[in-house]
């Protein structure tokens, strides 16, 4: 099992990482990236300690192996691989969305289908079997790009001003093929292993060039990240910013130089219907799926948690409006739980002998999604009110002779000592009003697509049958009244 220490050491290759107009070197070390590579660490540390429970006996390679990326088997398997992801989830409270075992879960699911590769003369699937095995047997971070970049969404690629601006095959030559163009968003991608490049958006016949699947090691010649800005370097402490300095993921544009790939990591090559089918055909989208809401449940409930403190801090838990407000919130944190647990428990088992989650349940809660983390958020923002404003400039107002004073005595509250107010409300700040904040209003809102695309999933998946026999029941049980003819 890979330790956090083997993890950080990895990092120090000759990967492209662009940031403010200029090359990053080690990406561990640098501020904008070390708070969120020491995160991950300490998640490989937990994984690797057996008394965590996340360690099982993989039986595509008979060694030991990390629970977060198991092909699920079963009802028992989905309870402990769910274990598994939830422990990943309490170290950064849900804030880090793109853990590997997001695209983990992916790679799990081609792998339980790799048939599904194979078409025509091109026998992929022994490569998306070989990656996963590999991505098990060394505990790899693979993160990933399946969204065109936003140049003009009333066309697809094909219709764009100039070619291969989507990342797209070049051409082929000796034992591989040459892409060429962009593709976002590569979130966490900069301190991540490989890369995981495809499309989930739907394409058109004439977008063959650019329906392809494939695996890259973050160190490829001509493979650049360009990051956004992010929000750790800038800030003054921990204590200030105790979620943007450890839990920044940092979304990058991936710049495709004319990168080479060769065939033993190519999974889908110029195949539309294939590129699609990949992810719905297989259990990937469901697996993926369930692990960003096993970590969304971590994140609400911690929400619902720094909210409660916040009442109880302020002496107004007892009001029946807060009440109301905090019923709220926790019937939010109970609708993620409860869908994810039932979408478990009614598990239905595939073709391949893979224990899919129920994805009735499972996209039922992520069609709401883009409205309901908002409304979790707003009603934190009204709880904690002018609290998360009137707070000091920095930690250094609390430890400076000049200003400690005034700051002990006029920002106390009854049973709690401004050092423990000012943290909390700070922590408040950063789930609501920084930037760290907004990126994750946003994240939660749209990483699974626009709204419109998240509904369709969950319009697609219900499974009308039983709701049509209710209607159908219902209205077969009375008719039209018979008319009595005149006397």
């Amino acid at each position: 099992m890979r330790t956090g220490a083997q993890y950080l050491k990895s990092l120090a290759d000759d990967r492209t990482i662009l940031l403010d107009g200029a090359r990053v070197g080690n990406v561990a070390q640098d501020s904008a990236f070390e708070g969120i590579a020491r995160t991950f660490a300490t998640m490989y540390d937990e994984a690797a300690d057996p008394s965590n429970g996340m360690i099982y006996i993989s039986p595509e390679t008979g060694k030991e192996a990390n629970k977060v990326f198991l092909i699920p088997r079963s009802l028992d398997d989905l309870v402990e691989r769910r274990r598994a992801i939830s422990t990943w989830a309490e170290i950064s409270k849900g804030f880090v969305g793109r853990s590997p075992d997001h695209v983990g879960g992916f790679l799990a699911g081609f792998a339980s289908s790799p048939e599904t590769f194979d078409k025509d003369d091109r026998f992929f699937g022994k490569n998306v079997s070989r990656f996963y095995r590999k991505v098990v047997e060394e505990n790899l971070f693979v993160t990933y790009v399946i969204i065109p970049p936003q140049i003009d969404r009333s066309v697809t690629a094909h219709g764009w001003s100039e070619e291969l601006l989507q990342v797209g095959a070049l051409k082929e030559q000796d034992g591989g093929m040459v892409v060429r163009g962009s593709q976002m968003l590569g979130t966490a991608t900069a301190i991540s292993d490989w890369l995981f490049v495809s499309c989930i958006k739907p394409l058109t016949p004439q977008d063959e060039r650019y329906a392809l699947s494939f695996v890259l090691p973050l160190d490829t010649q001509g493979l650049k990240v360009y990051c956004r800005r992010p929000y750790a370097s800038s800030q003054p402490s921990h204590f200030d910013y105790p979620l943007s300095t450890r839990f920044d993921e940092t979304d990058a544009l991936i710049v495709f130089d004319d990168v080479f790939v060769p065939w033993e990591n190519v999974f889908v090559y110029r195949d539309v219907d294939l590129v699609r089918r990949q992810f719905f055909e297989t259990a990937a989208h469901v697996l993926g799926n369930t692990q960003a809401q096993i970590r969304l449940i971590a994140k609400m409930k911690f929400i619902l948690g720094v909210a409660r403190r916040i009442t109880q801090v302020n002496g107004t838990d007892k009001i029946p409006s807060v009440q109301e407000k905090l019923g709220d919130l926790a019937s939010l944190a109970a609708i993620v739980e409860g869908m994810v647990l039932a979408s478990e428990s009614t598990f239905e088992m595939d073709r391949n002998g893979v224990a899919r989650p129920n994805p009735r349940f499972l996209y039922g809660f992520m069609g709401l999604q883009a409205e309901l983390y908002p409304r979790a958020i707003l009603l934190l923002r009204e709880l904690a009110g002018g609290g998360v404003i009137q707070l000091p400039a920095s930690y250094r107002d609390l430890t400076t002779d000049l200003t400690r004073a005034d700051m002990e005595r006029y920002l106390r509250s009854p049973n709690t000592s401004a050092e423990d107010r000012v943290k909390l409300f700070k922590l408040a700040w950063d789930i609501v009003g920084s930037e760290f904040a907004g990126r994750h209003l946003q994240y939660e809102m749209f990483y699974t697509g626009a709204p419109f695309v998240v509904k369709g999933y969950a319009f697609r998946n219900y499974g009308y049958d039983e709701a049509l026999r209710s209607a159908e029941q219902f209205l077969s049980s009375y008719k039209l009244p018979a008319i009595l003819s005149a006397k």
